[in-house]
C-alpha cells in the first residue's frame, strides 16, 4: 500500500493555468515577443525562471537580457500573477479533491504538495486546503526544476517518505517526467496524448477517488 501521495498543484487541485497565461503573454507583449496558448503549453508545470528563459529564447532576446533586468521581468510576472490570484477561493478546487484529500486523511496517509510555484502555500491558504497537507516543497530549495525529479523527491522527504512509497498526481508532461524520474508511482490528469500511454491517466480529478488509486497501486 501506498504511503502519501505528492500532489501538483496548477491543473490537478485547481486552475491557476489560465492567470498563468495571461501573466506571460503581458510580460511577453511588453516585450515584442509573441506567445500564444499553444505555446504557453511548453510552460505548464515550469518554474518561473526557467518559463522566462523560454520565452526569451522564443523571442530571440536571451542575449540582450542581463542578469538584474531578467530578475526584475521574473518579478514583474509574478507581481501580475499575484494580483490576478488573489480572487481565488474555495469555489475553485478542482472537482473530487477535497474529498480525496479527506479520505486519504482519514486512511493516514500522507499528503504532501510538489508544485514549482513559489505561490502554493498562498494558493492552499486561499481554497482553505492548509490542514489537509502534511507537507509542502519549498520550489527555491531545489536545484533543477521539472522534469528533473527533485521536487518530487522533496515532497516526500518532506512527509518522512521515500518517492518510491508515493503516488505522484501531474497534468503537465514535464511533471509526469519529474515523477518518473523520482522513483514515485505517476498518476497524469489530461489526455494520453499529451501525457503519455504507459501511465494511468484520468480525464477529470472526479475520478480520483482513494479505492482507484488502490487498485491502481496493487496492479
Amino acid at each position: 500500500m501506498f504511503k502519501g501521495v505528492l500532489f501538483d498543484l496548477d491543473g490537478v487541485i485547481t486552475d491557476t493555468a489560465e492567470y498563468h497565461y495571461l501573466a506571460w503573454k503581458k510580460l511577453a507583449d511588453d516585450l515584442g515577443i509573441s506567445i500564444d496558448r499553444q505555446f504557453n503549453e511548453k510552460l505548464k508545470g515550469v518554474s518561473r525562471e526557467d518559463s522566462l528563459r523560454l520565452i526569451l529564447a522564443h523571442g530571440q532576446r536571451e542575449k540582450d537580457i542581463s542578469e538584474a533586468e531578467f530578475q526584475r521581468l521574473a518579478k514583474i510576472k509574478n507581481d501580475n500573477y499575484v494580483e490576478m490570484i488573489q480572487a481565488v477561493s474555495p469555489k475553485d478546487v478542482y472537482p473530487g479533491i477535497v474529498d480525496l484529500l479527506k479520505a486519504l486523511k482519514d486512511a493516514n496517509i500522507k499528503i504532501s504538495l510538489a508544485s514549482a510555484s513559489k505561490n502554493g502555500p498562498f494558493l492552499l491558504k486561499q481554497m482553505a486546503l492548509t490542514p489537509y497537507f502534511d507537507g509542502i516543497a519549498d520550489p527555491s530549495a531545489v536545484k533543477a526544476g521539472k522534469p528533473a525529479p527533485d521536487i518530487f523527491q522533496l515532497a516526500a522527504k518532506v512527509v518522512g517518505l521515500a518517492p518510491e512509497e508515493c503516488i505522484g498526481i501531474e497534468d503537465a508532461q514535464a511533471g509526469i517526467t519529474a515523477i518518473k524520474a523520482s522513483g514515485a508511482f505517476p498518476i497524469g490528469v489530461g489526455s494520453a496524448e499529451q501525457l503519455g500511454t504507459d501511465i494511468p491517466v484520468v480525464a477529470s480529478t472526479a475520478e480520483l477517488r482513494l479505492p482507484f488509486l488502490k487498485r491502481l497501486w496493487d496492479n
